[in-house]
């Protein structure tokens, strides 16, 4: 494994499970059906390369085996606002794919800024990651995890902004200090 993957289990074990940012990855997790990519990519165009193949291998594998893909590159995308303006072409791609409806791709970035936040207000650790990466979604994974947890999206969402608030930013940096 490398580090590059192993960071980013951590922080799925740590922030995403841990802090139970998203209440269904755990399930997945734990039964091995999340697929992390470390993309080796040298440029876009091999990046998108990446991204199809990915695609791909999910409409291809039951959930049951892979539900999930999170594909990270370590260094194609060091400024926020690259990767933030690179997510229209991935959503250009989802469409070339014919996958509207059957796969979205979530976010993450060490840097992730929502709009009209500042760069340190906690609430943005919802969506930072140690590296960038695109997080493939099957959407009937998504809606059968909400239906199996009576869960709702919105309030999971201010459910996730109330515990960062209440984490604060020392208590986020303070998670990535512990051995």
């Amino acid at each position: 494994m490398t580090d590059v993957e192993t960071a980013t289990r951590a922080w799925i074990e740590k922030a995403v499970i841990g802090l139970n940012l998203c209440p269904f990855a755990r399930a997945v997790y734990v039964k091995n059906q999340v697929r992390v990519v470390v993309s080796q990519a040298r440029h876009l165009d091999a990046f998108l390369d990446d991204l199809d193949r990915e695609l791909d291998l999910l409409v291809r594998t039951p959930a049951e085996e892979v539900d999930t893909t999170l594909l990270v590159h370590p260094t194609l995308f060091p400024d926020f606002e690259v990767f933030n303006d690179f997510l229209n072409v991935v959503d250009d791609v989802v469409a070339e794919h014919e996958l509207e409806g059957v796969m979205q791709v979530a976010p993450f970035h060490p840097r992730f800024q929502f709009e009209g936040t500042e760069p340190d207000d906690v609430t943005n650790c919802t969506n930072r990651s140690p590296y960038p990466t695109l997080h493939l979604l099957r959407e009937a994974s998504v809606e059968r995890a909400v239906a199996t947890e009576g869960g709702d999206a919105e309030a999971i969402v201010e459910r996730n902004l109330v515990t960062l608030r209440q984490l604060g930013l020392a208590g986020w940096q303070a998670l990535w200090a512990k051995a």
